[in-house]
């Protein structure tokens, strides 16, 4: 899914004409604390709600320069578009065509139902934590493993170690019954690091899901 598919179109971008008072009176509008702001119709650069300390009256002009000039193309992934919101601390992004032409934004909002279908966040089932090396880091023998209790991998996510041959896998799986396939994993030498179904949480992962369920309003 790209940027293209999930353009907001209710969320209406400042003209560099307007004043403050009405960037300001947007934002409420719309519970974002940034907004694009155009000049006839090309992208200017994006405004935060604390950088609105001038004068009620006064123009975006007087801002001009001070605008964030962030933006994304129609064709980024919905993966680097959720990391570039958490990196920058924004509510949206712009898009642009490949001509710099704007074609509305991407909200933060509008983002969440997809990633909970990609990741699969409201189905039922449980989920495992692998530590692996990155050499051993084949799905499709973890799906094997997986498929051999009966089960199926729902989503899966990986994050590496910086400055490490180590990765974390995190499986989705759709049961919540997992002692089987966790044993499983221990014979083929899976490290397991933690299981989110109800019963076990170790080594602090649980707080780092947490604070990605936390991320992801779900």
């Amino acid at each position: 899914m790209t940027a293209a598919e999930l353009i907001s179109h209710l969320i209406l971008p400042l003209q560099i004409t307007d004043t403050v008072q009405t960037a300001q009176e947007r934002m409420t509008e719309f519970k974002v604390t940034q907004l694009p702001v155009l000049r006839e119709g090309q992208f200017c650069g994006l405004i935060r709600e604390e950088q609105l300390l001038h004068p009620a009256g006064d123009q975006l002009t007087t801002l001009d320069k001070e605008l964030l000039q962030v933006f994304v193309s129609e064709g980024v992934h919905i993966y680097e578009l959720i990391m570039l919101m958490n990196k920058l601390q924004v509510d949206l992004l712009p898009v642009l065509d490949m001509n710099q032409q704007y074609l509305g934004v991407v909200s933060f909002q509008e983002l969440l139902p997809a990633v909970s279908a990609m990741f699969a966040l409201r189905d039922p089932g449980g989920i495992i934590v692998l530590e692996i090396s990155n050499r051993n880091n084949s799905l499709a023998h973890m799906a094997q493993i997986v498929e051999a209790d009966n089960a199926q991998i729902l989503s899966s996510y990986v994050q590496d170690f910086p400055d490490s041959t180590r990765m974390e896998v995190t499986l989705k799986i759709n049961k919540t019954e997992l002692s089987g396939i966790i044993a499983s994993f221990e014979r083929y030498n899976y490290l397991v690091k933690a299981v989110y179904n109800g019963t076990v949480a170790d080594n602090g992962t649980a707080d780092r899901y947490n604070l990605l369920m936390s991320y992801l309003n779900v």
